[in-house]
């Protein structure tokens, strides 16, 4: 990734102190979707780090991995499947619990929403603990697919939310870090 993408990037996200709760400072990604031609950076940037990888589908994490990973599936042309909170799935699912930094959740997948076997790009906009990334490579693995690399907008690397994905996927990429 260039630097100027890097660049441009810090400078669109918007820190929200206290949000969602006291002491946290929130990255907003919000204001990047203001502009069309940065977004379109952003995907052939991710495009450009996975395309080598032989991906067969892009799993997006609710709600903010919905943006890009579906993009990105379009740039790509690959399914995309949604990866929800508990209980937004129509159909059968698999089930995942995880702890976030400031509480408990659960997401889902539908039960055949991956073919067995195929290789799959997690995507999220941002890689903080990792355990909602760490949830969703669980249930790819339920489901009978492999993890093959994942994708974050934003990194905050002294959360070292890294360390947990590492030994579900050898490629982890992010646009930009936090240190």
């Amino acid at each position: 990734m260039s630097t100027n993408l890097e660049s441009k990037l810090k400078s669109a996200v918007r820190d929200v102190p206290n949000f969602p709760r006291p002491g946290i400072i929130f990255k907003d990604i919000t204001p990047i979707l203001q502009d069309h031609l940065l977004c379109r950076e952003i995907t052939d940037a991710i495009g450009t780090q996975v395309k080598h990888l032989g991906i067969d589908a892009i799993a997006g994490i609710e709600s903010r991995g919905f943006l890009f990973g579906m993009m990105l599936a379009g740039e790509l042309q690959l399914p995309f499947v949604p990866v929800r909170k508990k209980g937004k799935l129509p159909y059968q699912t698999l089930s995942e619990s995880y702890q976030l930094e400031y509480g408990e959740a659960e997401i889902e997948i539908h039960t055949d929403a991956f073919v067995p076997g195929c290789r799959v790009l997690i995507h999220d906009d941002l890689l903080a603990t990792g355990g909602t990334a760490l949830a969703a490579a669980n249930l790819i693995k339920k489901s009978g697919a492999e993890v093959a690399a994942f994708s974050f907008l934003i990194e905050l690397e002294f959360l070292n939310g890294r360390t947990h994905l590492q030994s579900k996927a050898d490629e982890i990429f992010s646009l930009i870090r936090y240190h």
